[in-house]
């Protein structure tokens, strides 16, 4: 899987930024997390990725839970939602994307893999 092209992917289509989007595969390929591991695995200060966590919240992209931990909802809904979120910002009309769509098809197995210890690709 080519997690720069996903990046990408998620800056231009549904318009995160790039710390927007690497906190977003961060936290949806290794599963919940706090943002102290957050800043520390994204060479973050704990200001910044709190923020950023924060940002996410608001996008649709993160579930806030409570002292400060964040995860990311499935894939395949969370691209979605967060492109349909970006296009009623953008006063854009919302239609079917499928760069949009293959990006939450593209992380749902890791997204499951790192939220279970049974059933794991090999």
């Amino acid at each position: 899987m080519n997690y720069e092209k996903i990046k990408n992917d998620l800056i231009s289509e549904v318009r995160l930024t790039k710390n927007q989007a690497e906190v977003f595969l961060l936290v949806t390929l290794k599963g919940k997390m706090s943002v102290n591991k957050i800043a520390e695995l994204s060479d973050m200060t704990i200001d910044e990725a709190k923020e950023t966590s924060q940002e996410l919240v608001g996008l649709g992209g993160f579930i806030d839970m409570p002292k400060t931990e964040y995860e990311a909802m499935h894939p395949r809904f969370t691209a979605v939602n967060m492109y349909r979120r970006m296009c009623e910002r953008e006063n854009i009309d919302f239609k079917k994307n499928l760069v949009v769509d293959n990006i939450g098809i593209a992380l749902e197995d890791p997204y499951d893999d790192a939220r279970t210890k049974y059933n794991k690709k090999k």
